[in-house]
């Protein structure tokens, strides 16, 4: 599952006029650059991983035509019906992705034990992310530098150190932002595709009875002569459609129309002509040759002079892939962030233009810590395999149980439509994510501690918000009684003052500090507050709100959505009405910085007080997270218990 946020053309302006199709066809390009690099890296080595390993097949007619047959119509079940079809068409306000789908969920189930439950699947749905974006660049890397041992074997006690100089480098250059590398992205996969796509075709149509893998009574067979081994080989046959969530995390920066034209009108005929190349070069192989060639079949599809191009050429893809993930990392992380799952972080906006690309320091050293561990403690791409079916399944498992919650409660479809629908995924994704439990002890522990911790994290911090802002909100003064009681008991100064409040209601901690201790009040007193919607983006129209509480006060509210910035000095300009315009030189804000002290009725367990009061004191500034300038800030602290 991946979220990149690298700059693409706003998918609106596909919308209408003379150049619909030039627009479309454009999108339709960038989507091959920036979204399809995950799932079009995995021929390097899905086809063989279902081969070896613990559960090993016998490289025969039937294993192989039963293996691609498998790859086959999982493409078409998986990718192209399940997500491309069905799910895209499920966008909060032309967004996708797991956290869209779920804010859409839950604000259409309102306050029910329904809504609270998605928001479970879903926070565990992006935790289950983050094991992902570790192990996606490890991978991917590692299965691109392998190829130099096919090259030569000489050059195999190289393959970790040159992949560990590419992973450091590709998280060191985040900081600079992927504009310029992402204008390069889209012609290099489509180099990418076209190559694997023709090397594909050649070994067609040197052994074309291939294409009877086309005819699903080949996995039928499969599972009929193997069972269990058949069903274990699942776990392997899931890395083909691995990046499936990507194509509907990505809708909004292209659009439906430009995605699905992507997938079903170059990607996915590449990727399944590369991997019944694969097969078809395989079957054809003697018995002595074939165990041999599927130790790396994506390598030696090609004729040994090209060999070496083509490890540069997957190798600058799998770069791709993993960067698309990292943007992923950011961009998820910032949505959770602007719907109360994460403390706020710091984040850099890499480009003036796209507001899209950003930069969260924290998120990537993590990621690039983690991935350097990966790549040292699994050493090649088959052990990090075991690690990766896990993440990917279970991500998709949980958005075919929110498809289900959507098709019945949303779009409201007839019950002996929806249900045979819901049941046909839930059958198949399931499969695939059972399959994948034994793998377990083999490295896919690593994703579900990973998954674990993260819920952990999130779950906390929602939690202790919440306790927090119950427990602030039961001690707080009604603004209308301080208005009239403070205007005479303080001295007024020239100027603004703005407290950034958490509440739209009673008066904020910093305004009764400021007035116990300073006892003065500013000619204009604004009690600010901002607030995401449970949708990516607000009408600028409908941005700001306010209340004249006479007297000077005043209360306003700023509406973000969950994909917008939160930059409070730039959203003042529509307050106006608020008493005047903003001079910034002339306001001041008051924040409040909050202490937690232990509680005689605690709202949740000691170690999760702890835990919060942590993340408490390690998040970003709201400061630093609502674009305030540093000079015209003031901090005052207090206690809260929960």
């Amino acid at each position: 599952m991946s979220q990149s946020e690298i700059s693409a053309p706003n998918p609106a302006s596909a919308k209408g006029g003379g150049g619909h199709s030039t627009t479309k066809t454009a999108l339709a390009v960038g989507a091959i650059g920036i979204v399809f690099g995950d799932i079009g890296t995995s021929p390097l080595y899905a086809f063989r991983e279902t081969f070896l390993g613990e559960h090993s097949l016998a490289i025969d007619k039937l294993h192989i035509y039963g293996v691609v047959s498998l790859i086959f119509w999982s493409m078409t079940l998986i990718v192209s019906l399940q997500y491309v079809t069905i799910l895209m068409r499920a966008d909060n306000k032309g967004q996708g992705g797991t956290l869209a789908l779920v804010a859409m969920l839950t604000h259409h189930l309102g306050g029910s034990r329904y809504a609270w439950i998605t928001l479970i699947l879903g926070v565990f749905a992006t935790a289950l992310f983050y094991g992902d974006s570790m192990i996606t660049p490890a991978i991917s890397v590692l299965s691109a530098v392998e190829g130099l041992t096919v090259v030569n074997p000489r050059l195999e006690p190289l393959v970790i150190p040159i992949a560990l100089a590419l992973l450091i480098f590709l998280f060191v250059i985040q900081r600079r932002g992927t504009a310029k590398v992402g204008a390069l992205f889209a012609p290099v996969m489509i180099v990418y595709f076209v190559t694997i796509a023709v090397l594909g075709v050649v070994h067609i149509f040197e052994n074309p009875l291939i294409l009877q893998a086309l005819n699903p009574w080949y996995a039928v067979q499969f599972f009929l002569a193997d069972g269990y081994i058949a069903f274990l080989a699942l776990g392997s046959v899931v890395l083909a459609v691995t990046g499936s969530e990507a194509l509907y995390s990505d809708m909004g920066h292209f659009g439906r129309g430009p995605m699905r034209l992507s997938w079903f009108g170059f990607v996915m005929p590449c990727l399944l002509l590369n991997y019944f190349g694969q097969g078809a070069m395989i079957a054809s192989l003697e018995p002595s040759q074939t165990a041999t060639a599927m130790q790396s079949p994506f390598f030696v599809m090609a004729p040994e002079q090209l060999r070496l191009p083509l490890v540069l050429l997957a190798t600058a893809a799998t770069f791709i892939a993993s960067q698309a993930v990292i943007s992923g990392a950011f961009s998820v992380t910032h949505q959770a962030i602007q719907l109360g799952l994460v403390p706020r972080l710091s984040t850099e906006h890499t480009s003036a233009s796209a507001s899209g690309q950003i930069y969260i320091p924290f998120v990537n050293s993590a990621l690039m810590v983690s991935v350097i561990l990966l790549v040292l403690m699994f050493e090649n791409s088959s052990n990090l395999a075991s690690a990766y079916g896990i993440a990917v399944t279970g991500a998709m498992f949980i958005d075919t149980l929110l498809m289900g919650v959507l098709l019945f409660t949303v779009w409201k479809w007839r019950w002996w439509l929806a249900l045979p629908v819901v049941l046909l995924f839930i059958f198949v994704d399931g499969a695939y994510f059972t399959a994948n439990l034994p793998k377990v002890p083999d490295g896919g522990w690593f994703p579900l501690i990973v998954g674990l911790i993260a819920f952990t994290l999130l779950t906390t911090w929602a939690r202790g918000r919440k306790l927090m802002r119950d427990r602030m909100s039961e001690v707080a003064l009604p603004m209308e009684i301080f208005a009239k009681s403070a205007k005479n008991s303080a001295t007024r100064v020239p100027g603004t003052a703005i407290f950034m409040a958490s509440s739209n209601a009673g008066v904020p901690a910093a305004l009764l500090h400021n007035i116990k201790h300073n006892k003065v009040l500013h000619e204009r007193v604004v009690i600010l507050t901002v607030q995401i919607a449970e949708v990516p983006y607000v009408d600028p129209a409908a941005r700001c709100e306010y209340h004249d509480l006479g007297d000077g006060f005043y209360r306003a509210v700023l509406h973000y959505g969950f994909m917008e910035e939160t930059d409070v000095p730039t959203g003042l300009k529509c307050l106006s009405r608020c008493g005047g315009e903003f001079d910034m030189m002339q306001t001041s804000f008051f924040l409040s910085r909050q202490t937690l002290l232990p509680s005689k009725r605690p709202g949740m367990p000691i170690w999760r007080e702890k835990l919060f009061a942590w993340m408490l004191r390690n998040s970003a500034t709201a400061m630093d997270f609502f674009k305030l300038p540093t000079n015209r800030v003031v901090e005052l602290g207090s206690q809260v218990e929960i």
